[in-house]
């Protein structure tokens, strides 16, 4: 992608409505634009960052067996008040009324629309265990709509709901989504720590949130220090082994870990000193388990292996990947901008012409362009006029993982500069090696 053809509209200076770093770098990047308190367009970079987020979800989601559906956003208020909330939820939900004056919301979770999806097709204990999920657009009516995409009004949701015959099976769910959890957060560069947490307005017994621990995080959060080098499950985990997946939840669960809400102070007086970690912390992720807090009202239950009819037990299990784009930048950035992980970059490599018109700099640049382009790597290539220092420091704001400099200077001695944007280190490389360097085959 040349960078004179694409939509980036990059802001020198720094917006004064942004109050912490995520906030103003997206704007700053051209990633988002406000389009009114809490709501935000997305714009071609910071697309395909969520995009990048969207599918390391949904990667895992399907490794640990959930299906994948999509639900739809404006919900029937009947449903809702099967279940007993739709006047309990409270003002942060939208209501609103179609032109039969029929009463509908807009949906800031999906137990409901689930629920009925399941007693109109699920009957038998024999079509159990089930997960469904979505990735959709929910709105909560937040009174205080802040920090950019990190507590927005309209905001991204993978949503998933599981549903058992009994506990034991609801609880198998839950840690499946729990070690499914940990394997998404690690992929996108996160150290996310599971905290027992308080159930909300989604009601439960049992409940965590994962937590990345950062200076502007939103609540207080305590837990072990052995949390920050505790071995995340690989990519060879078996989901269908609830013996092995339970052994790894208990393994994650055992230290002390708890968000404010939860905090025991007494329990936190007997971890020794110099392992306590009290620090700001950011929810990624929250799993719920509930029971038959939603089977039970709206009357969905499945014959069991005993000719008995049995109301199911479930849970839900949220990650907001428009809320995560904003976490990963919190915890990767410096003075001069963003620093992607690998695996979620918008592009894998920022090639800067130095010198775009010089006839030699072109040449070189279009040759490792479709070099990269055929080994399979996304790059933006920066063949504007700006000067240098610009091209430098867009470059280092938006945060590419690699930048390939060209300039006539190297060109003539038949060399080209690479800067990793994360270590900062430079390195001058023969062309040919530079694209050794990123997988180009031998021409």
């Amino acid at each position: 992608m040349r960078l004179s053809r694409y939509f980036l509209p990059i802001l020198k200076e720094n917006p004064r409505e942004a109050e912490i770093v995520s906030h103003r770098l997206m704007l700053r990047a051209g990633m988002i634009r406000q389009q009114g308190q809490g709501s935000f367009s997305w714009l071609p970079l910071g697309k395909r960052v969520l995009d990048k987020v969207c599918r390391i979800v949904r990667e895992e989601q399907d490794r640990a067996g959930a299906l994948e559906i999509l639900m739809p956003t404006i919900q029937s208020a009947e449903l809702w008040r099967e279940s007993g909330r739709y006047d309990d939820y409270g003002k942060e939900m939208l209501r609103i009324k179609d032109r039969q004056d029929r009463d509908m919301l807009y949906g800031p979770t999906n137990e409901e629309v689930v629920t009925e999806i399941f007693r109109a097709y699920v009957k038998s204990y024999k079509d159990l265990p089930l997960n469904l999920y979505h990735i959709q657009w929910k709105f909560r009516d937040e009174v205080r709509p802040r920090f950019g995409v990190m507590r927005s009004r309209e905001f991204l949701m993978k949503d998933a709901y599981s549903f058992d015959l009994d506990f034991e099976g609801a609880k198998a769910a839950y840690n499946r989504m729990f070690v499914s959890y940990l394997r998404t957060f690690t992929r996108m560069g996160l150290q996310a720590i599971p905290m027992r947490a308080d159930t909300g307005p989604i009601g439960g017994d049992l409940s965590h949130e994962f937590i990345i621990l950062a200076d502007t995080g939103e609540s207080q959060v305590y837990c072990h220090r052995d949390y920050l080098s505790l071995a995340v499950p690989g990519a060879d985990t078996d989901f269908t082994n609830d013996a092995e997946i339970g052994g790894i939840v208990k393994k994650w669960t055992t230290p002390y870990a708890a968000t404010d809400e939860m905090h025991d102070e007494a329990a936190w007086e007997k971890v020794a000193d110099g392992d306590r970690v009290s620090a700001r912390g950011i929810e990624v992720g929250h799993i719920f388990h509930f029971g038959d807090k939603y089977s039970k009202p709206m009357g969905a239950k499945v014959t069991g292996p005993d000719g008995k009819d049995h109301f199911v037990s479930g849970g839900s299990y949220g990650i907001g990947p428009t809320r995560l784009v904003a976490a990963i930048i919190e915890a990767s950035h410096d003075d001069n901008g963003i620093i992607w992980p690998e695996a979620v970059a918008p592009f894998d490599i920022g090639l800067i012409n130095m010198k775009a018109g010089d006839a030699e700099c072109d040449r070189v640049c279009g040759e490792l362009h479709a070099a990269f382009v055929v080994a399979g790597k996304e790059v933006l290539y920066d063949d504007t006029d700006q000067r240098p220092g610009g091209k430098f420091a867009t470059a280092d704001l938006i945060g590419l993982p690699w930048q390939v400099i060209v300039g006539p200077r190297g060109v003539a001695t038949g060399e080209v500069e690479i800067k990793n944007r994360k270590t900062g280190e430079r390195e001058t490389l023969p062309i040919a090696d530079m694209k050794k360097r990123f997988g180009v085959a031998h021409e």
